[in-house]
């Protein structure tokens, strides 16, 4: 039987896999770092985990209600574009697309440390970690430009190889999380909680990063008006139960002063309970976690950009797109800006050079969705209203926990943006045809 050419074409994402796009690109190189950060506060960390928690579920329910609204592709570009018009969607689609590059390239980097504590000499130089990284970051690149089916298919089996061993650790090892030695102190830190709240909510914020990943793709999932909301809360949810409960149990089953020095905290924890074998199992979980947000994110780089184009509002090469409906160029261009991040900074290692190009991701996208939270206070239900208020003042007091440093590279790349948005702006104007007088 031939189809037929002009019937309309289905996405190639369904809910599962919408699920697990925002699920996979949430759970990556952080959550398995974070046990580690998080040590030297003790049990008192779980205030952050609250706070991180709480702001992750009020910007995952603002997402669900602007794709309910808006079921269309761009994600937060498009919901800053439609609330604030085009000079403020450019800022967030251009923020957002920095924040996605600089993402790859950190979690590359985290790949490249896993994928060293299961074969040594994968990182045993820098050169070679280096390496290690950027084969991920252009594997993923490949699995992407194959088309956003095959994409879906790596997302999908990566995020289910990562869920499983953690739900398995978290059920198994409970029972250590009501021990009471595991809550005394409760705070391990000489600062106040209050300060202990603020400094460990600006640590799990990275691993909250990702809520809105599903209403990127909004043209590439199934029924967008109903599945682009349900991805994105039981997406969020997973996430967020499966990070905040597996890194609870790992603080209560590693002694925190071996901990805080640890570079593997789950391997070690699964070690401790049940021997060597399972520390390389959680290795090889940490790195499949790390390969399948990177899969996920190189995906973002692609398709938010392609929206952009779309509109007239970023540059008309990231708009074009080949048989498969894949944004070549923008993979393209932002795998290789990702490249030359871990290229200029190759020589720093690699816990300098993840933590550098955090800060570059984490200050870029808590723009976009403190705008998103904005765009979303129009809404005439009160209840809706009140989560994205919450969402707002969580995403400003994030950004301005962040510090000073990540502030100025924030407003730094913004502006460099805007000579790019003038040009197109220029250019739209050349081309625009006459109006007859």
């Amino acid at each position: 039987m031939v189809a037929d050419a002009n019937a309309p074409r289905r996405p190639p994402l369904g809910l599962a896999t919408a699920i697990a796009l925002v699920a996979g690109n949430m759970i990556g190189s952080g959550l398995f770092l974070l046990p580690a950060s998080l040590a030297p506060y003790g049990p008192a960390a779980l205030l952050g985990w609250t706070a991180s928690a709480l702001g992750g579920l009020a910007l995952a329910c603002v997402f669900a209600q602007l794709c309910r609204r808006l079921p269309r592709h761009g994600g937060p570009y498009a919901f800053a574009r439609d609330a604030f018009g085009d000079g403020v969607g450019f800022a967030v689609a251009w923020s957002y697309w920095i924040s996605t590059w600089c993402a790859n390239a950190a979690i590359a980097v985290a790949f490249a440390g896993y994928f060293g504590a299961l074969f040594p000499a994968a990182s045993a130089t820098p050169l070679r970690a280096m390496t290690s990284a950027l084969a991920a970051l252009w594997a993923c690149t490949l699995a992407n430009a194959l088309g956003v089916r095959s994409a879906g298919r790596v997302q999908l089996v990566t995020t289910v190889l990562k869920l499983l061993p953690l739900f398995v650790l978290s059920l198994l090892a409970l029972p250590a999380v009501f021990e009471p030695a595991a809550w005394q102190p409760f705070n391990r830190s000489a600062a106040s909680l209050p300060s202990v709240m603020l400094t460990t909510m600006a640590l799990t914020l990275w691993a909250f990063l990702g809520v809105e990943s599903a209403t990127v793709v909004g043209q590439e999932v199934d029924n967008p008006q109903r599945n682009l909301p349900r991805a994105t809360l039981a997406g969020s949810m997973l996430a967020i139960v499966a990070t905040v409960a597996s890194c609870t149990v790992v603080a209560a089953i590693v002694p925190a002063a071996v901990l805080a020095t640890s570079e593997a905290p789950f391997a070690l924890a699964a070690s401790r309970l049940w021997g060597n074998g399972a520390g390389l199992v959680f290795a090889a979980t940490a790195a499949i976690a790390c390969f399948g947000a990177l899969n996920g994110w190189v995906l973002m780089q692609g398709q938010l950009p392609l929206a952009a184009a779309r509109d007239g509002v970023f540059p008309p090469l990231f708009a074009r797109i080949d048989a498969r409906g894949t944004p070549q160029h923008g993979l393209i261009v932002g795998s290789v800006l990702a490249s030359l991040l871990v290229l200029a900074n190759y020589q720093k290692d690699l816990v300098g050079l993840f933590t550098f190009s955090i800060l570059l991701a984490t200050a870029s996208c808590l723009l976009p969705y403190a705008v998103c939270s904005a765009a979303a206070l129009r809404t005439r239900s009160p209840r809706e209203r009140a989560i994205a208020l919450f969402a707002f003042v969580f995403s400003i007091a994030a950004l301005v926990g962040s510090g000073a440093e990540a502030l100025l590279w924030g407003a730094a790349l913004v502006v460099a943006g805007w000579p790019v948005y003038l040009l197109q702006r220029r250019r739209l104007a050349v081309n625009q045809p006459a109006t007859p007088g």
